[in-house]
């Protein structure tokens, strides 16, 4: 059979924060034949497959390496009875959504971007608003095949479950997936039912998100970390009117909380996905999120917030991915880029949480996006990373003085606590407190000394934090 793949070429490449960038070869193959071909016949060069881009640090680059582009795989078979269907790795969520919904079925686990390729979904066992609830997307794959250097490999919870829970979350570092089948959720409408709250302090959003873990499938919190510091609790902690929030809750409206005949299941065939509707120009002055702007921006987005409101109908794109209306929206952080911090700790240590906020605050690093999540079980993959407790998610422009610094004490803090940092999201931690954050890394090395012996799939994450 010919090949069909398109021409490598050397490409520049960053994460979605668009710093430290490498340069290595990029490969698009059309077929998952053509990647097993790849893996079988190289001898040392490094290779690591990439999707989308949306990892944010180097999880999906290899310098001087190939990379495997997998954004041609992308077909999307039929959904059967029970809501399983065959998609290739390459499928972006939101080609699968644009798919599945109008038969009435949506995404068990979406994260905040619907512009993620199933195979990075799985590579990096992505987490969404109701992780609480139904887990991790790793949870609703019931197989999948796995191109390695010794082989393909077609894998399940049951089959193989070392090379699958590997693989869920492995960060690319096991093999590269090909095709999954994936366990959509029965939808009937493409509305949301959503109750909205507002809370002064940390403390109140907190308890108000425990509280509701057993009757909201879906649960995030938008918080201000632009307090001023030094308004802090003799004992400790962040006071009165610091670290507030906006919580939004809710679940999937049913047909009868659909008024409006044109919204019922009839109808959602035609339902549209909508596409971006502003751009970020290529060129943005450095310099333009800082701690001023930012402040004024998280004061207005709390004042506009309802502080009561229950039940509103809201479009799945206006819940799930508001961030995807505006494209390259990356690029408001200036040409030095961004990067983006998330750590997962147990129930009994929300104070890191207090400590995270206050610790920015009072090095005066702004945060544009600080995201509040609760996490239910972990999956069983040595390298994912949701654990039962809490998560919280911040970005940070590049650049502020002490960053670098202010991080690395709050990597410690996480670690003390039985913490960890999102490898996908990661871009500086250092690799001394990986063994801390991920104990069971040792388990991974044996999958991949049994697929991958000569060690071919590495990436530059992988090297910076010694994986392998």
């Amino acid at each position: 059979m010919p090949d069909t793949s398109l021409a490598p070429a050397q490409r520049l490449l960053t994460g979605w924060g668009r710093a430290d960038a490498t340069r290595g070869l990029v490969w698009t193959p059309r077929r998952g034949e053509e990647i097993a071909e790849l893996l079988a016949n190289l001898e040392s060069a490094a290779v690591i497959p990439r999707g989308l881009g949306r990892s944010y640090g180097d999880a999906a680059q290899s310098a001087g390496g190939t990379i495997v582009d997998t954004t041609l795989l992308d077909h999307v078979g039929c959904v059967d009875a029970n809501g399983e269907v065959e998609v290739s790795a390459g499928t972006s969520l939101d080609t699968l959504v644009r798919r599945m919904l109008p038969q009435g079925w949506f995404l068990p686990v979406t994260p905040g971007t619907r512009q993620v390729t199933v195979g990075g979904a799985i590579a990096a066992d992505v987490h969404g608003k109701n992780h609480h609830a139904d887990g991790s997307f790793a949870r609703h794959v019931t197989a999948m095949t796995v191109a390695t250097p010794t082989g393909v490999h077609r894998v399940a919870p049951t089959r193989d479950p070392d090379l699958f829970w590997a693989t869920a979350g492995g960060m690319g570092l096991t093999g590269i997936v090909t095709s999954a089948r994936l366990r959509m959720l029965a939808v009937s409408t493409d509305r949301m039912l959503v109750d909205t709250d507002r809370f002064a302090d940390l403390d109140a959003v907190m308890t108000a998100m425990e509280e509701g873990d057993a009757r909201y499938r879906y649960s995030v919190a938008w918080v201000d970390c632009s307090g001023k510091a030094g308004r802090t609790r003799p004992g400790g902690g962040l006071g009165p009117g610091a670290g507030r929030a906006v919580l939004t809750r809710g679940d999937h409206a049913s047909l009868d909380d659909v008024p409006a005949p044109q919204l019922r299941r009839a109808a959602v065939a035609a339902a549209r996905v909508p596409r971006p509707h502003l751009r970020v120009p290529r060129h943005v002055p450095g310099g333009l999120l800082n701690r001023l702007s930012i402040a004024a921006f998280n004061e207005t987005w709390f004042r506009r917030a309802p502080t009561h409101r229950t039940q509103e109908l809201q479009s799945m794109w206006k819940f799930f991915h508001p961030l995807d209306g505006v494209a390259e929206w990356n690029r408001l952080y200036g040409p030095l880029g961004f990067l983006q911090y998330q750590f997962a700790v147990p129930p009994g240590r929300g104070d890191v949480v207090h400590t995270a906020i206050q610790t920015l605050s009072s090095h005066r690093i702004p945060a544009f996006l600080a995201v509040l999540k609760r996490f239910g079980p972990s999956s069983p993959g040595p390298l994912s990373f949701p654990m039962p407790g809490w998560t919280l998610a911040l970005d940070v422009p590049i650049g502020p003085d002490g960053v670098g610094r202010c991080l690395d004490r709050l990597d410690e803090v996480v670690a003390e606590a039985g913490g960890r940092v999102y490898l996908a999201k990661d871009s500086r931690l250092r690799p001394d407190v990986v063994p801390i954050m991920y104990p069971r890394l040792e388990e991974l090395r044996a999958v991949r000394r049994r697929v991958d012996p000569r060690g071919i799939l590495r990436s530059d994450l992988a090297r910076r934090l010694d994986l392998c």
